[in-house]
C-alpha cells in the first residue's frame, strides 16, 4: 500500500471515524453472556487463550472484547490495514498476515505472544473466506503451544447485514446481543492437523447453529 501523505491522512480518517462507530453503536448494545465461567477459569488458570470468530462479527466482537491487549492476526491488504487502524484504537495489537500472504510469519509471532501469556484471536474463516469456513491456523498454534482456543460468536438481535463475501453485520443500535462463548479445547501436541481442524469446523458450526435461534420466539 502507498505511504503517500493522501493515504495517510486516508488511513487517519478511516480509523477514527471506525472509533466512533463502533464505540457509539456498542455503547447502546444490551450484552446477554453465556459460557463466561469457562473463560474465567481458564483465565484464573493463568493461560493464554485463542479467541475465535467468525469475521463478520469483527464490530461487534471489537467492542466486546475491547482493551483486553489481545494480539489479532489482520491481512496485509488494504481492507485489513483499514481494520487494524479502527481495531488497535480499542487496544488490540496486530500480527500482520494471512491464510495467503505473510501466515507463516504471522503465526510465528502469535506462537511467541502466546508463549509470553498473551492472548490473540483470529476470524475462523480468514481475511477472506469462504464464509464459515474455518482456516487451520488456531489448531497449528494450539498444537504447538498448549493454548485452548476459545471459540465465541456475538449475535445481535437486530442487525443490517452488508452485500459482502463474509455478509458483514452492523448491529442495530440497542439491539440484544448474545455473546456465546463456547467449549475450550486444546489440541494434543501429536495430533492429527486434519483431523482437528474438522473438529474446530463443528464446534463454530454448532456455536452458530445455536446463536442463530436464540432470539426467534425471545
Amino acid at each position: 500500500m502507498s505511504s503517500s501523505f493522501g493515504e495517510r491522512i486516508r488511513l487517519f480518517l478511516v480509523g477514527w471515524l471506525g472509533y466512533i462507530l463502533v464505540s457509539v453503536i456498542g455503547a447502546t448494545l444490551r450484552y446477554r453472556v453465556e459460557g463466561w465461567e469457562d473463560f474465567q477459569r481458564s483465565r484464573n488458570g493463568g493461560k493464554s487463550l485463542i479467541f475465535s470468530f467468525w469475521h463478520n462479527q469483527i464490530l461487534q466482537a471489537t467492542h466486546f472484547f475491547r482493551f483486553r491487549g489481545i494480539i489479532v492476526m489482520s491481512s496485509s491488504h488494504r481492507d485489513g490495514i483499514y481494520t487494524s487502524q479502527v481495531i488497535k484504537k480499542f487496544g488490540y495489537a496486530i500480527a500482520r498476515g494471512s491464510s495467503t500472504r505473510g501466515g507463516v510469519r504471522a503465526l510465528l509471532e502469535m506462537k511467541r505472544h502466546l508463549e509470553q501469556g498473551r492472548d490473540v484471536g483470529f476470524t475462523a474463516d480468514g481475511p477472506k473466506g469462504p464464509v464459515y469456513q474455518v482456516k487451520p491456523g488456531p489448531v497449528w498454534l494450539s498444537q504447538r503451544t498448549g493454548a485452548p482456543i476459545m471459540p465465541f460468536h456475538v449475535q445481535p438481535e437486530r442487525y443490517w447485514e452488508m452485500k459482502s463475501w463474509d455478509r458483514f453485520r452492523v448491529p442495530k443500535p440497542f439491539s440484544r446481543t448474545l455473546v456465546k462463548i463456547g467449549r475450550l479445547f486444546v489440541v494434543p501436541p501429536e495430533s492429527d492437523e486434519e483431523q482437528w481442524v474438522e473438529v474446530y469446523q463443528r464446534e463454530m458450526d454448532q456455536l452458530k447453529e445455536y446463536c442463530e435461534s436464540y432470539w426467534k420466539g425471545k
